[in-house]
């Protein structure tokens, strides 16, 4: 036992009467090693037992103060198992916001040698784990070897987390592989972390050993789909997952929500939707939040608003998607009243919000307006701009014709501009038929994105378009040489929950002769109406009738024809399209769109289309 130290109970600035029950108040208050040392002399003063100081503060209080090894004597002689007390400690640090104290706390305790438990290691490796640190990590996973722990599966999935998560993909395998027993987790945790570093087949390869599957084993491998670009595998995976009998939780239906926006499967979409309606994730702003993404991608712009309508707290991405919603459906003055909204609601914007704005200036030719908002980003919101703001600013000066302040402005721009930006410069170039401009973008493109076919497509249009055949054949050399292949040009529609894709003159599909009948028949009633072939948009060097043909066979023009056949009348019908619509399909929509008296909305590469009574929500300008 220790001797008081030299003080009375009077001088004592606790004043404890030791008959006070170790939980009250007072007993639990000191803050120092000094004023421990102080409640301790009391203590031995009243003859009581060293158990009534709560030993878990008199850990924490003094873990990284000279006063160590005083705490530690303390502990000691309480009468409680000692690692017990320090692992509460370490509990309470890997918990905090200073996960780091529990390794300090950790090494510490293994000088004054005291033996760590399973709990001890499984506290200090949460610790690690939070921090990344995947050294310490591996001092710890040789402890519990060392001690015997392996049989510890906790603990062991621990540390293969650990591994993942830090980047030690190949300890983390070998520990997988070596591991005597797995559980679900484990086979979890590994799926995980091979997704998000981006091994997508290595987690499926994995994903279809397993003996046991949960719902986070099947929403890990969705979401890794989704976020790898192959949302067709994702609603592969998802409907097996239906089969098998489980039940999707919040976090696989926005998962899943992605892949329908990307793939444009609106029955999905619709049908996840009113299953989170009666599985009660309205209230999940990352749902609710989806829903807009996906319905905007499908085209049923109206359900993306009810859903915005009915969110009670919106959060910056609500309204964010919605102002973007909005302008690449042409609606660009409802965008800016959305905006408005929002400010005098509180929201403040951010990067996101105004690239959604500034498409919105863009679609509408609204030049003054978006000059506007470029300049209050910086000076009212302290946003600085980004690539893709400046990207959008070229687009809007591009469009509109601006081409000689659109290079002005790409050359004074404080950060290297990139390929997006000098790309939007070209498609201006291409839309006003300016060869000189089209050039001089050309020049920055071959060296930012020489693999991307895109460019040099453009730039040989324009050519063709001034029947410069020679320098069209150049380009297309330059771009065979520079080893960029150009992307067939597809258009897809969902019927009945199954996904057609079409590309231009396609004589695969199994329904392609009626197609084509109906075709036939669909053209005698536009040339009634006036409809005249726009040949121009064909860029080659044949006869005009072999032209013609050419353009009847575009792969909207096909998608549109067979959803008119396998569609109900009356209802609309969504096309998604990979390239930018022609001039000579856009002029035909809109008439047929009046002849069958149906909307048709088609989704370019760049914006909506939605095709109504003869007309098209983008006004001609796009």
């Amino acid at each position: 036992m220790y001797a008081p130290l030299s003080c009375t109970v009077q001088r004592c600035s606790f004043q404890l009467p030791i008959s006070d029950s170790p939980g009250s108040d007072l007993l639990h208050s000191f803050r120092s090693p000094f004023e421990l040392k102080q409640l301790h002399a009391h203590i031995i003063k009243a003859n009581a037992p060293l158990s009534v100081l709560p030993l878990a503060r008199v850990g924490s209080v003094c873990a990284f103060t000279s006063s160590f090894s005083y705490a530690h004597r303390i502990i000691q002689r309480s009468g409680k198992p000692e690692i017990v007390v320090w692992n509460t400690c370490l509990k309470s640090l890997a918990e905090s916001d200073s996960p780091n104290d529990a390794v300090v706390l950790f090494y510490k305790l293994r000088e004054f040698d005291v033996l760590p438990d399973s709990f001890t290691c499984s506290f200090v490796l949460k610790a690690c784990s939070k921090i990344l640190d995947v050294l310490n990590g591996r001092i710890v996973h040789g402890v519990v070897v060392k001690l015997g722990f392996e049989w510890n599966l906790f603990l062991l999935n621990t540390i293969v987390h650990l591994y993942g998560a830090g980047g030690a993909m190949r300890d983390a395998r070998l520990l997988f592989d070596k591991m005597p027993e797995r559980d679900v987790v484990t086979w979890n945790t590994m799926i995980t972390q091979l997704v998000k570093r981006g091994d997508v087949d290595g987690g499926y390869e994995l994903f279809l050993r397993m003996p046991e599957r949960s719902v986070r084993s099947w929403t890990g491998m969705i979401a890794g789909f989704v976020q790898s670009g192959r949302p067709k595998e994702a609603v592969g995976i998802f409907t097996q997952m239906e089969e098998a009998g489980l039940r999707p939780n919040e976090v696989t239906v926005a998962a899943v929500l992605s892949a329908c926006a990307d793939l444009g499967a609106l029955d999905l979409g619709e049908r996840l939707h009113n299953y989170s309606n009666r599985s009660g994730f309205r209230r999940n702003i990352r749902i609710c939040n989806t829903l807009i993404d996906m319905y905007i991608k499908c085209g049923c712009l109206e359900a993306a608003r009810e859903v915005f309508d009915e969110i009670e707290e919106r959060d910056i991405v609500s309204w964010s998607a919605m102002i973007q919603g909005l302008a690449i459906y042409g609606q660009g003055e409802d965008a800016l009243n959305i905006f408005n909204e929002m400010i005098h609601k509180g929201i403040k914007p951010n990067e996101v919000t105004f690239v959604g704005l500034l498409h919105a200036c863009s679609h509408m030719g609204q030049v003054d307006e978006g000059r506007k908002f470029f300049v209050s980003m910086r000076r009212d919101y302290g946003i600085t701009p980004r690539i893709e703001h400046y990207g959008c600013m070229v687009d809007l000066l591009s469009r509109a014709g601006l081409l000689a302040e659109a290079h002005e402005f790409i050359r004074n721009m404080p950060i290297k501009p990139n390929a997006v930006v000098w790309g939007a410069f070209l498609g201006g170039c291409k839309v006003h038929k300016n060869i000189e401009m089209a050039e001089e973008a050309i020049k920055h493109l071959i060296k930012l994105d020489p693999l991307n076919d895109g460019y040099y497509v453009v730039l040989s249009n324009i050519y063709a378009g001034a029947k410069r055949w020679e320098d069209t054949v150049r380009v297309r050399k330059l771009m065979r040489d520079n080893g960029a292949k150009k992307k067939p040009g597809w258009s897809s529609i969902t019927v009945d929950s199954t996904i057609h894709e079409f590309v231009a003159g396609d004589e695969t599909h199994p329904q392609i002769e009626e197609i084509h009948k109906r075709w036939d028949r669909l053209l005698e009633e536009m040339r009634s109406k006036g409809y005249v072939p726009d040949t121009s948009v064909v860029l080659l060097d044949i006869e005009e009738h072999e032209k013609e043909r050419f353009l009847y066979r575009h792969s909207e023009k096909l998608a549109l024809v067979f959803g008119l056949m396998n569609t109900p009348a009356g209802t609309p019908i969504r096309i998604m399209k990979n390239l930018r619509v022609c001039e000579d399909c856009h002029a035909a929509l809109k008439l047929i769109s009046e002849i069958v008296n149906r909307e048709i909305i088609v989704r370019d590469r760049n914006r909506f289309h939605c095709f109504a009574d003869g007309s098209c929500s983008c006004t001609d300008y796009w």
